[in-house]
């Protein structure tokens, strides 16, 4: 059974930790209203996708 010679050290172990971080998610800007929007997804501002409306939005006031 292998087992470690060495004590890994911190540096060793952050250094392999270091692509752990978690990303945010890819905003573009909506051609429509401008509204920030995940890609390939229907704007929550306005409801439009591909130049189109897609889904009918309530506005609250």
């Amino acid at each position: 059974m292998a087992v470690p010679k060495k004590k890994t050290s911190q540096a060793r172990r952050d250094q392999r930790r270091a692509h752990h971080a978690l990303k945010g998610p890819n905003l573009i800007a909506c051609p429509n209203c401008g509204a920030p929007t995940v890609s390939h997804r229907v704007c929550r501002s306005c409801g439009y996708y591909r130049g189109r409306t897609a889904v009918a939005v309530e506005i609250n006031q």
